[in-house]
């Protein structure tokens, strides 16, 4: 099952190890993102209402690190009149095939190609949606510009990229409140400071932030013309690059 209640660090760990997606976490996965990641429902409802906007026919709609495939169910609901196959990617055996298993139970799995890959690696087929969402941070930074470069140039004009990450800032004082404020989200979601400490010891050197700045200098160097912040909350962002 993966609708599990979250307890993976509520007792103390005398060594917390790397984070990574395996089974452990896939089994507890909704209920971490759901009260870790501020909005992120509503980032899922409105991806989307995005692909209903920008998915062109004949074209490819990417999910990209898409673990469960929220963010595939979504396009695939609201683009269910289009010529648009899908193709979801992730990295982690365990993600992808409880992902299969929840297409299946909604009826998109054949509509769906789901594949087991390095998407910092991959080829991309003209698209005219792909999605990279809270994926990005988690690619080692020196692969993070050719990335979005080949997503770039396989996406047909006036097709988006959707990147949300959790973000830093410049200032220290703004990200620090910033990170208060995220933390405060988190125990008001029921995780103890013990809970939060662990984890954040987890994602240490796995999951790195960068500035809205940077990803909005990347996305404009890689060649997307129009750059628009649609969503945010506290240091998670979701920005549309437009094609």
């Amino acid at each position: 099952m993966s609708d599990q209640q979250d307890r993976i660090y509520a007792t103390a760990h005398d060594q917390v190890a790397r984070f990574s997606f395996d089974d452990t976490v896939v089994r507890v996965f909704p209920d971490m993102i759901r009260r870790s990641v501020p909005g992120y429902p509503t980032i899922i409802d409105m991806i989307g209402v995005l692909a209903a906007r920008y998915a062109q026919p004949d074209t490819v709609l990417y999910d990209l690190g898409c673990s469960l495939g929220a963010a595939t169910t979504a396009m695939a609901a609201l683009t269910r009149d289009r010529a648009c196959p899908l193709i979801a990617v992730d990295n982690s055996e365990a993600m992808i095939r409880q992902a299969g298993t929840l297409l299946e139970e909604a009826g998109l799995r054949e509509r769906v190609s789901l594949q087991l890959g390095d998407v910092s690696t991959m080829a991309f087929e003209p698209c005219s949606m792909a999605v990279l969402n809270f994926t990005l941070q988690f690619i080692e930074p020196a692969r993070r510009d050719a990335l979005i470069r080949r997503l770039a140039e396989a996406t047909v004009p006036g097709g988006i990229l959707v990147l949300s990450e959790k973000i830093t800032f410049a200032d220290a004082a703004e990200n620090q409140l910033q990170t208060d404020l995220h933390h405060a989200f988190k125990r008001n979601n029921g995780y103890s400071d013990l809970e939060i400490s662990q984890k954040r010891s987890a994602l240490e050197n796995v999951l790195i932030a960068e500035t809205l700045d940077v990803h909005r200098e990347r996305l404009l160097k890689a060649g997307y013309r129009h750059i628009h912040v649609w969503f945010r909350c506290f240091n998670f962002m979701s920005l549309m690059a437009v094609r």
